[in-house]
């Protein structure tokens, strides 16, 4: 007895498997940032692997949109992961952070960051149920970009403040990190108002069309009964 073909294509899709190392990596990414039991506290080994899982585990977001679309592997169960995969990054990352480095990331930045992406998704949600879909826009790929610096600074920055390189030029991890998550905090509301403004166009046509269709639609009844 052969297994449905549903399942089978989702056995054998690559890009599949890679969004679902992605959501592996979030309760991993959690508990080396959490964990009492990694005695990595002053040589800053803790934060090297942290910043290292987040960052594979990042760039994994590329990498399997790239390859269903390159192998004609697009599904809906990799459509429904992608994005599911996505948001749980982004808000186990920003949680942990209220948690790992409270200076830098105070619980109301998460709650924004976070709130930015259920919005979007929301957004998404209720232009799919109209029959159109809002795009990726390039401030919205750009934020992903930030996001990461952002997330990896405030993490080095917990141990680090400056690292000398080369023993003459200090660089500012912690500076870094102050500027690249206020720049985060900013570009969240800035992107989260263009996919706002983008879906309420799109809506405001639709209505229109909407309303020309009914009143082209009432013109015709009416005629129909004046002619009887």
């Amino acid at each position: 007895m052969t297994a449905p073909r549903s399942w089978l294509s989702l056995r054998v899709n690559l890009p599949n498997y890679i969004t679902l190392t992605r959501i592996a990596a979030i309760p991993l990414l959690i508990w080396i940032l959490c964990t009492p039991r990694l005695s990595m506290e002053r040589t800053g080994e803790r934060e090297i692997l942290a910043s290292t899982v987040f960052i594979l585990a990042s760039i994994t977001d590329g990498i399997d949109g790239y390859l269903a679309r390159k192998r004609g592997q697009i599904t809906t169960m990799g459509m429904l992961l992608d994005p599911l995969a996505d948001k749980l990054l982004v808000a186990a990352a920003f949680i942990t952070l209220v948690q790992f480095n409270p200076a830098l990331v105070p619980a109301w930045m998460a709650v924004v960051v976070i709130g930015r992406e259920f919005l979007v998704s929301g957004l998404r949600s209720i232009a799919a149920s109209e029959g159109f879909t809002i795009q990726a826009s390039e401030l919205g790929k750009f934020k992903m970009l930030v996001q990461i610096i952002s997330v990896v600074a405030v993490i080095l920055a917990r141990r680090w403040h400056e690292w000398p390189l080369g023993g003459v030029y200090i660089f500012p991890v912690y500076w870094i990190a102050w500027v690249a998550i206020w720049f985060m905090v900013l570009l969240s509301l800035v992107s989260a108002l263009d996919y706002f403004i983008a879906f309420w166009s799109r809506i405001d046509r639709k209505s229109e069309k909407r309303r020309r269709r009914a009143f082209v639609l009432s013109r015709r009844r009416k005629r129909d009964v004046q002619a009887v």
